[in-house]
């Protein structure tokens, strides 16, 4: 019969043993590590975790291990659905991270990096293994205070490969990968990393170089900057891995002779400023491209690069390289769906008696970018017409169809004239059969002026946000008729109208859901803190008002957000205010 398999660290499986080995198990690991069943409580815990966390193995097992040891970065509790190591660890599946804390025995935090993955703890029992370090951890079996700082053990290494592929695929701004990449491998493999950049035109800008100074990260802007463009024949390693060919290891040897080109001269005087004795230099890929080089540089830290270090270097660089090629995307189609959403928004009509400012916050995701608009034209009777909605979708093709319906929306409002709910009827019914339009929710206005000099507001609401009316004396209140289903359902039945006299000097609000919807709270509290804040900011100029009311509301930036914000005069045509005694 053939016993339980033990798997080797590293491989992305579980691990089935007998109950009675876990302990030596554990200890064979050479890194602090623990196991954990079903419910999150330790069922061993190895002598290496003991002292790093300062707490013997009684204080460990049968203990929560989220409660015991998981911390936010000031020490405080964790909620589950805030802990990262918590998330993945139920679902059985290998998993690493970082730049995250265990509480010690003294209180104290401590930052680890971790990797986890499925432990059959006896048979039918599942449960979990954490292996876990420290930056300034010894990298071995039996490593003391003279261990190289860049030295790191299968293990570690196999952990920082899991955490660059976790840091570097969770953010698509270029600069915040750049800046995660370097603090993944300063000090632990270096203390000097330089990024040199291939950018659109084929032009190469060293886009950082950063020195590891104790637990600081120093950047030298005096180095960074335009540099030479790429020699296409030179055999220089930066040279041959800004063409994509290898990765190379580097010394000031290497520069002693005279450059062949000048990117070569500015790899000498890098080398002479920084006084760098060994360097591993890595092209950055994409799938269709070379983006840059990596160069990780030794001064202070003692021992030479080596193939392995080179090897290691090469799967980051690779890593970070689709990380980079996947935020140069995301940001050129942000930059296209912003461009496409700043063109199809339109400027706002000039009406006497009537001030007017919109504002519209794109999404910080590019995903996000394109379904909110607003709209104000005059119409053929003299009334003004308005509009804001919210196109189902998040994208590109979002954006596509916000242009069809706003425009179908004009054509129908300035041919009929008819009653705003009449208008939104026929917009509906063209819907499926015209546009790419799957669902959409809107508000289509109508602002008239009486003869008398009273400003009027007639509306129909499809499934949108009410509009918020606010006096001129700070009464504000949400205007819920005239409410009826959102467009593209398929279901025909009349919409309603409202209507309301607007006060003198009064505000009216119409905006999109981003406004008033955040995670962990309801759409009644968004409405609220809206209508509050609103109240508060009602004697305000117009503009004021605006930007003032959503620097307060704060949106949380998960989707974008238009809004149109409307103001009538505060004496009406033919009425004048009584004079104030003296």
């Amino acid at each position: 019969m053939v016993g339980p398999r033990r798997t080797q660290i590293g491989e992305a499986q579980s691990v089935t043993v007998p109950s009675a080995h876990l302990i030596p198990v554990l200890e064979a690991i050479g890194a602090a590590a623990y196991v954990v069943d079903e419910q999150g409580r330790i069922v061993a815990a190895n002598r290496r975790a003991e002292g790093v966390l300062g707490r013997s193995a009684d204080e460990l097992v049968g203990r929560d291990a989220h409660d015991l040891l998981h911390r936010g970065p000031q020490g405080q509790q964790l909620a589950p659905s805030q802990c990262g190591m918590r998330q993945v660890s139920h679902a059985a599946s290998p998993a690493g991270g970082g730049r995250e804390y265990f509480e010690k025995a003294d209180g104290s935090l401590l930052p680890v990096f971790w990797t986890i993955a499925p432990y059959d703890i006896s048979a039918g029992r599942a449960g979990t293994l954490v292996i876990f370090h420290t930056s300034g951890q010894a990298s071995g079996p039996g490593a003391g205070p003279e261990q190289a700082a860049g030295t790191l053990t299968a293990f570690e290494r196999l952990a920082l490969l899991a955490e660059t592929t976790t840091q570097l695929t969770s953010t698509f701004d270029t600069e915040e990968a750049l800046r995660r990449l370097v603090s993944l491998v300063l000090p632990r493999l270096a203390d000097w990393a330089v990024i040199d950049l291939i950018t659109e035109r084929d032009e190469v800008w060293r886009a950082a170089v950063v020195q590891a100074d104790g637990d600081a990260l120093v950047h030298h802007d005096g180095l960074e900057g335009p540099m030479p463009p790429i020699p296409e024949e030179s055999p220089m390693p930066l040279s041959q891995a800004l063409r994509g060919v290898a990765s190379a290891l580097a010394g000031p040897d290497t520069y002693q002779g005279s450059p062949d080109s000048g990117i070569t001269a500015e790899q000498h005087r890098l080398f002479e400023t920084t006084g760098i004795h060994s360097a591993a230099i890595a092209p950055l890929r994409s799938t269709r491209d070379v983006l840059g080089a990596l160069t990780l540089g030794r001064a202070s830290q003692p021992g030479a690069f080596t193939g392995a270090d080179l090897a290691l270097l090469d799967d980051i660089a690779r890593r970070a390289g689709l990380a980079l090629d996947n935020a140069r995307l995301y940001q050129r189609q942000r930059k296209v769906a912003e461009t496409m959403q700043n063109h199809l928004l339109p400027q706002m009509p000039s009406v006497p008696g009537l001030q007017m400012t919109v504002r519209y916050l794109p999404a910080p995701d590019a995903s996000q970018v394109g379904g909110d608009w607003y709209d104000a034209f005059t119409l053929p009777d003299g009334a003004t017409a308005l509009a804001v909605g919210d196109v189902v979708g998040h994208d590109l093709e979002a954006a596509a169809g916000m242009a069809q319906l706003r425009n179908m929306l004009r054509a129908y409002a300035w041919s009929q004239e008819e009653p705003p709910s009449r208008i939104v009827e026929r917009l509906d019914d063209a819907i499926m059969p015209i546009t790419d339009v799957t669902m959409a929710t809107l508000v289509l206005a109508r602002v008239t002026q009486n003869s008398d000099g009273h400003w009027e507001l007639s509306w129909t609401n499809a499934g949108h946000p009410p509009p918020l009316l606010i006096t001129h004396d700070g009464l504000a209140h949400y205007l819920t008729d005239g409410h009826g289903l959102l467009l593209g359902t398929g279901i025909r039945r009349p919409r309603p109208d409202a209507t309301v006299r607007l006060p003198p000097g009064c505000t009216l609000v119409l905006y999109t859901d981003g406004l008033v919807e955040k995670p962990g709270h309801t759409l009644d509290e968004g409405l609220n803190r809206l209508r509050q804040h609103a109240a508060a900011l009602a004697h305000r100029p117009l503009p004021s008002f605006t930007d003032q009311l959503l620097h307060r509301v704060q949106p949380p930036g998960l989707d974008d957000v238009a809004l149109l914000a409307l103001r009538t005069p505060a004496q009406e045509r033919g009425h004048h205010r009584r004079p104030t005694p003296i």
